[in-house]
């Protein structure tokens, strides 16, 4: 399988362009030119060659080692999520995301656990990784009312005007979508629906362009969330996603309020 070329070198002149010189303890300078660190800068703090951290740059170097990428990793200030996400670019190449003609149970389970959804009280939603809403039980279509793009998170956060008014935060919301799917993405190859909407989106959307040449990354999990519903005023839900073993294509999220607050008797 081919890799794309030079997709660890993107990330690492990202990364390098987001770290000040005070933050890894060096002086700024007056003459300083280049937003972030130069790569000699990287190359004395990482421990290897200037030649050789130039080679990575250049995607004439594509399997550092552990030791090489963990090094990197310190000096770029990568959290867990995104160190992984390093190592996966320069680790063996991986299979593409499983597909309808490869999985013959695909629609049977997805029905099953559609139906799963109108057994569970609170909002709950079954999501793949390019953040498509397959399903979603009453409650959770109650929650999203009068989102007209809430069929995919992602285009709902960039392209619909409505979530200005929404969610109490809609930058957050912006960084947040942009850092989940760049998990959710990996290295390439990535499926013909994830190609499709980072195009779209790039298209459409200064703000996404300006945060995917970030190469942020973050898996959702439990968070807290504020929205402002045009029925049932403000909402503080507890967000639990999960995903589920057999079919890495979905997760299931649910919105869950604190039992006995106000939030929960708005839902």
């Amino acid at each position: 399988m081919v890799r794309k070329p030079g997709a660890l070198a993107e990330f690492l002149r990202a990364r390098r362009a987001l770290v000040r010189p005070e933050q890894v303890g060096l002086v700024p300078g007056a003459a300083r030119q280049v937003p972030g660190l130069r790569r000699e800068e990287v190359a004395t703090l990482a421990g290897v060659s200037t030649d050789y951290y130039v080679h990575l740059e250049q995607g004439r170097e594509k399997r550092p080692s552990t030791q090489i990428l963990d090094a990197l990793a310190r000096v770029l200030q990568l959290d867990y999520d995104t160190h992984t996400y390093l190592r996966a670019l320069a680790g063996p190449d991986r299979p593409v995301w499983r597909t309808d003609q490869d999985l013959g149970n695909t629609h049977r389970t997805h029905r099953a656990l559609a139906g799963l959804l109108q057994q569970i009280t609170a909002p709950a939603m079954l999501v793949t990784p390019w953040l498509e809403v397959t399903a979603r039980n009453k409650p959770a279509d109650a929650l999203y009312d009068g989102l007209p793009l809430r069929d995919n998170l992602a285009r709902m956060a960039f392209l619909d005007d409505a979530v200005t008014r929404f969610v109490e935060d809609p930058d957050q919301l912006a960084q947040c979508t942009v850092a989940t799917l760049r998990a959710a993405a990996g290295p390439p190859p990535h499926t013909p629906q994830m190609i499709e909407l980072i195009e779209e989106l790039s298209l459409r959307s200064d703000r996404f362009r300006q945060l995917w040449a970030r190469h942020d990354i973050h898996r959702k999990g439990s968070a807290v969330k504020h929205f402002h519903h045009p029925t049932a005023g403000r909402l503080t839900l507890h967000q639990h996603v999960m995903t589920l073993p057999d079919h890495p294509e979905l997760q299931l999220w649910i919105y869950q309020a604190e039992p006995g607050s106000d939030s929960e008797h708005a839902l």
